[in-house]
């Protein structure tokens, strides 16, 4: 078991219980699951970007990314529909924990002027959606063999009802949000 679900287990749900008078364990928010995703508009023009691209989400996921294609046709972009422009990955379960853990405690430590993350990032439902703009604040990245530098969303799904549920769930696991 990871450390991070020991600590859910052990610490995160009684405090959770106790603050918000839960009266079953089921109704205790948890993690669902994180999804990474990267957006390549620059694909359209250069297909080696998104081979890259999912080359290095899948050292950072440890988990082989889908690549995701347009819905859309849009002749401005030069777009055509079912053309690739992204790659994505759905972690969950023990990647899920170890994936947080390491976003939490490693990655989040080294982005540049960090003062932690906003608390307006949760979307009304509990689900908390984080924007990076460096992927090589992760440590599997080897700098040097990277060729450009790639933003990366985080999408972390809860079970929480409201926004001040996942917010608890999360600070008591560990995420560093603004005071």
């Amino acid at each position: 078991m990871s450390q991070l679900k020991d600590i859910y287990e052990k610490e995160v749900v009684p405090k959770l219980m106790e603050t918000f008078k839960y009266k079953n364990i089921m109704q205790v928010p948890a993690l669902k699951k994180i999804i990474l995703n990267m957006g390549l508009g620059e694909a359209i023009q250069n297909i080696k970007v998104l081979d890259s691209a999912a080359e290095e989400l899948k050292t950072i996921a440890g988990q082989k990314p889908v690549i995701t294609r347009a819905k859309k046709s849009i002749a401005a972009f030069k777009l055509r529909e079912g053309m690739p422009i992204g790659c994505m990955v759905t972690l969950r379960r023990q990647r899920m924990y170890d994936f947080y853990y390491k976003l939490v405690n490693i990655a989040l430590a080294r982005v540049r002027d960090f003062r932690g993350v906003s608390v307006k990032a949760f979307d009304g439902r509990g689900n908390y959606s984080l924007g990076i703009k460096e992927h090589i604040i992760f440590p599997e990245i080897d700098y040097d063999k990277i060729d450009k530098i790639k933003g990366l969303n985080i999408s972390i799904v809860t079970t929480a009802r409201t926004d001040e549920e996942g917010r608890q769930l999360l600070g008591l696991m560990g995420m560093p949000f603004k005071n």
